[in-house]
């Protein structure tokens, strides 16, 4: 089928919360449209922890080419200004490819960086940023928070206590540039501006998204899991690391010493998941006002609807 010169300048964006469904939609969609899909989740990018993350099954990687899913390493921090020069890389290959790119994910800082841009915050040096993170694991997150409210208080309320990496990240830019992250985020603009960008949120009712939870924790909850756990609780990682925030872990963590039995183990994780999902559709709720929201229970129906909306 001939495509028009506007259909090689478009971008499919899938977001919406965890255990919504988005990778299955993405994966038809791709294969309908002759589509290539780019990970938009900042945990999916840890190349050691696959089962925790939910990153697609090698036979879901097998159908449609995927990209930027498990190539970094648990030991690095990974920032949403280098994510987007991987993506702004990727998209252009595949555009170039003749395909069309779905990003897709449930990282809101990802999506902003597509739909809004990023500012231009000075390079910090790496000793400066090791120093801040040192400050971090020995004063505790609570301190650290406190700390940070007390230099810069335009993040109250938009930086939650137990965000670790946009905690750092905040603090390093106030303490570096004297200017708070929320001023610098003012006045910026999306770097796709030439783009035709689909934007699709998939708004599943709360009572069928914490079903849907509860069976994938089910799932997650077998012997893959607690292999992956031993293996990264032997890289004794810093605390400070972004893949630390990644569900299961601690929780996991504390069931292998002894600490916790796996009913309650089981309860915490779905805890959590729940609370990090209404995070999620709180943060489309105020950043994602224009995109496209929708759900339907009959995946062909949702799947027509999505396609429409792509084509």
């Amino acid at each position: 089928m001939l495509r028009s010169n506007k259909d090689f300048k478009k971008i499919i964006l899938i977001a919406g919360p965890t255990a919504s469904g988005k990778s299955k939609i993405a994966i038809a969609l791709a294969k309908k449209i002759n589509g290539e899909i780019i990970n938009t989740d900042s945990m999916q990018v840890y190349k050691e922890i696959s089962v925790l993350s939910a990153r697609p099954k090698n036979k879901d990687l097998k159908i449609i080419k995927h990209h930027l899913y498990g190539f970094l390493s648990v030991k690095k921090n990974f920032s949403v200004g280098q994510w987007l020069k991987f993506v702004k890389k990727k998209i252009g290959q595949i555009i170039r490819g003749g395909k069309v790119p779905i990003l897709v994910g449930g990282t809101g800082l990802y999506f902003n960086a597509i739909t809004k841009g990023l500012s231009k915050i000075p390079i910090i040096p790496a000793k400066k940023r090791g120093q801040i993170r040192n400050l971090y694991e020995k004063i505790g997150r609570e301190r650290f928070y406190k700390k940070l409210l007390s230099i810069d208080p335009k993040c109250k309320n938009k930086i939650l206590p137990f965000d670790t990496q946009r905690i750092l990240r905040a603090y390093e830019v106030k303490k570096f540039t004297k200017k708070s992250l929320y001023d610098w985020v003012t006045n910026t603009k999306s770097e796709f501006n030439k783009y035709t960008v689909i934007k699709i949120y998939l708004d599943i009712p709360r009572e069928k998204l914490l079903k849907r939870i509860y069976f994938r924790t089910t799932k997650l909850l077998n012997k893959n899991c607690f292999s992956e756990v031993r293996k990264f609780n032997k890289l004794n990682l810093k605390s400070s690391l972004s893949v630390n925030n990644i569900i299961g872990i601690k929780e996991i963590k504390d069931y292998l010493a002894g600490n916790c039995s796996l009913s309650r183990t089981e309860e915490l994780i779905n805890i959590r998941t729940r609370q990090y999902a209404k995070r999620q559709s709180t943060w489309a709720r105020g950043h994602m006002k224009n995109w496209n929201k929708l759900y339907y229970d009959d995946f062909s129906i949702l799947f027509k609807k999505i396609l429409k909306l792509s084509s």
